[in-house]
């Protein structure tokens, strides 16, 4: 079996991603839907056969001596993908996720307008949240995006890996891979000051020494957009407090009530007629809510966010809503995603 032809089955079908597990056929995720393809199952020194020749020495050494590896691959002109390798007991497996070429725009991709506005701001801190899968790195591309078209600005993102290639524009964008152009996170964050950016992409949020230097960045004059595997704005909080020890969690609090800018949790949702189509909620800083994250009362979060829609918050509910209001979701995606089914008929 042939990885180009399994690429190009992919693309074909406009998959999200192409699995190869020992002891299955490849799998392509469709719509957010598994579907097994024909074929043989694979086996771990057939799935390496194929995948090997992606790779430089370098990379198949790391995997060899980690036993996981993350890496970006041209396929075509057109065509970029992400990809995972991994061991399992019953040998290699490997996931790829096609990327998406062109970079699409905040209303392509249907997401609040008042992300726009958020992407221009000078400095703070933006958290992009949601699930693997839910398309977090496409929303900091199209923020990128939004800077790099309408701002004089030299952006530097620090990416595992980097999924969309940015040209300068209006902006000077250098992007950085972890693995290739840097350590690690952690690393690259110790000399990104020294480096005169303006605005700083750090993929993930993933230990206390990247949250530290993502929090001073942001306290400093820059604009620093993340992203974190949380579900709503209270628990993204409550996440980046409980990475520092209790002594210092007070003063994260503190730090966080002043550069936090805005929180916004994504799902991709099944669409009418094919797809997926994104629910939001989005939650931005005022004296309020900087009140309950210096107090720690990041349980009252949800209340603020219902009651400030005219400052362009809104809840995931009320996103999920909508989205049934315009036909673009079924009933029974909404009741299987809000919070409280109660609130379809009141929201």
């Amino acid at each position: 079996m042939n990885i180009d032809n399994l690429f190009r089955r992919a693309i074909e079908e406009k998959a999200s991603d192409l699995l190869l597990s020992s002891g299955s056929p490849p799998v392509l995720r469709i719509d957010g839907e598994l579907q097994v393809q024909a074929g043989e199952p694979l086996g771990g020194d057939q799935i390496r056969e194929m995948v090997y020749p992606l790779l430089n020495d370098e990379q198949i050494r790391k995997f060899e001596s980690n036993h996981e590896l993350d890496v970006a691959i041209q396929f075509d002109e057109n065509h970029r993908l992400r990809g995972n390798l991994f061991y399992t007991i019953r040998g290699m497996g490997a996931n790829f996720r096609l990327l998406i070429n062109t970079i699409p725009s905040l209303d392509q991709l249907h997401l609040p307008k008042l992300l726009e506005q958020i992407a221009l701001e000078r400095q703070g801190l933006v958290l992009i949240t949601g699930p693997t899968g839910h398309g977090k790195s496409t929303t900091l591309a199209s923020m990128i995006d939004v800077i790099n078209t309408r701002r004089r600005a030299h952006i530097i993102t620090i990416e595992d890996p980097v999924e969309f290639l940015h040209q300068n524009r209006l902006s000077v964008v250098d992007q950085r891979e972890v693995g290739l152009n840097t350590r690690g996170f952690a690393n690259a964050l110790r000399h990104v000051l020294r480096q005169s950016p303006d605005v700083i992409l750090i993929g993930e949020m993933r230990d206390f020494e990247t949250v530290a230097a993502a929090l001073t960045a942001a306290e400093t004059g820059h604009l620093v957009l993340s992203t974190l595997h949380t579900n709503d704005a209270a628990q993204t909080i409550d996440r980046l407090v409980d990475v520092f020890p209790a002594h210092q969690q007070p003063q994260i609090r503190t730090q966080l009530a002043m550069c936090v800018l805005a929180v916004m949790s994504q799902r991709l949702l099944p669409k009418e007629g094919g797809g997926r189509v994104v629910a939001t909620e989005l939650l931005r800083r005022t004296s309020a809510v900087s009140t309950l994250i210096r107090e720690g009362h990041t349980h009252q979060m949800q209340t603020i966010i219902e009651t400030q829609g005219r400052l362009g918050m809104h809840t995931m509910d009320s996103s999920i809503k909508r989205l049934l209001d315009e036909g673009l979701i079924s009933a029974e995606t909404a009741m299987d995603h809000i919070s409280d089914p109660r609130r379809l008929g009141t929201i």
